[in-house]
């Protein structure tokens, strides 16, 4: 009862936003699937409110197969497709449209009952409101990314793609932090010195890798080249330069190399800071979190290394993506832990000579 008293602390909002940035895994993943699947141009309308019924008559679903039936993907992709093997489709895209409206009602009316009960922190306020309006312009920049699709192109544009899993991302680790923060209160000891700095330096790097995976993603530049650790029986990318600096976003070699080579930074990056970690004996959990991260960066690799071999079959696919949305939750939990430490765990020097 004590954490429902204290007006800097709350329990029930610290509740609430792990919910909600649970459904934004969930959504993240089933993002995953519907990409793989080549779900996500299936629905060519945006109705953020009637949109939340599918067909619900022979004639419905009649009509939305005939518009699906209109755009380059079904021509050049799905030509011959039955109205069966379309609702497979649909349905995966309307289930990620609909967690998105979940998303939405779910963090919306939460926040405002919160606020009327006065059981948010004051000084969370803003922080939650720039979260949702987040959320909304997701809806948008979804919608966007699907019209590059339905037009020219038979699947959605990389960076688009890229852009719309990188803010899932960004709410994600928004909420966690947020979370963090509502169930434990203002500190003033935290002090943003050496250790911080390697946090936050991994922490940029695993969204950085995130979008590089979204950009091998949205270029299925994880279809070729599965050999591993070379490329084709080579070393360096057989890159088409000829595509000048488009090529960063759209050459299939290059993405996948490029995404390689984030992974093993990362990878070396999260190794020294472990092993820094170790031998300080850091105490108050930072030691713990430097390894758990540790070890997600790892599985993280494997996986994904396991997925290019396979030519990303949906399962690890899947996986995969999810994976990423665990290692960035988990480097946001340590760069937060570190802010948190005291003061005194850095009276070693330590970090001026980490990272």
């Amino acid at each position: 009862m004590h954490r429902f008293s204290d007006p800097e602390r709350s329990t029930p909002a610290a509740i609430w936003l792990f919910a909600v940035a649970a459904l934004v895994f969930a959504m993240i993943v089933v993002g995953g699937v519907t990409r793989l699947t080549g779900s996500g141009l299936s629905i060519t309308e945006w109705k953020p409110i009637m949109g939340a019924l599918p067909p619900m008559s022979d004639a419905d679903w009649q009509e939305a197969f005939a518009l699906y039936r209109q755009i380059p993907q079904y021509a050049e992709v799905n030509a011959g497709m039955t109205l069966e093997g379309f609702k497979t489709i649909f349905w995966w895209e309307w289930i990620h449209r609909l967690l998105g409206r979940v998303i939405g009602l779910a963090f919306a009316a939460p926040f405002v009952i919160l606020l009327v009960l006065r059981r948010l922190p004051r000084r969370l306020v803003w922080r939650c409101a720039v979260l949702l309006g987040l959320g909304a312009l997701q809806g948008l920049i979804g919608w966007w990314m699907v019209t590059s699709g339905l037009s020219e192109r038979v699947d959605v544009a990389p960076e688009r793609l890229t852009t719309h899993l990188g803010l899932a991302l960004l709410i994600l680790s928004g909420l966690v932090w947020t979370g963090l923060e509502a169930l434990r209160g203002p500190d003033p000891t935290r002090s943003p010195v050496g250790w911080a700095r390697g946090a936050a330096a991994l922490l940029a790097l695993v969204f950085v890798q995130c979008l590089l995976g979204g950009l091998v993603a949205g270029s299925k530049a994880g279809f070729i080249y599965t050999d591993w650790p070379l490329m084709n029986g080579q070393w360096l990318a057989p890159v088409d330069w000829r595509l000048g600096a488009v090529a960063f976003l759209h050459d299939q070699a290059l993405v996948q190399f490029v995404h390689r080579l984030g992974a093993y930074a990362l990878a070396i990056g999260v190794t020294v800071y472990a092993v820094q970690a170790w031998r300080k004996r850091l105490s108050e959990g930072l030691g713990a979190a430097a390894f758990i991260l540790a070890g997600a960066v790892w599985l993280q690799a494997a996986l994904g290394v396991a997925t290019l071999m396979h030519a990303v079959p949906l399962v690890l696919g899947a996986l995969h993506q999810a994976g990423a949305a665990v290692v960035l939750a988990l480097a946001t939990w340590n760069l937060w832990l570190v802010l948190r430490s005291q003061p005194r765990l850095f009276s070693s020097g330590l970090g001026g000579r980490l990272l």
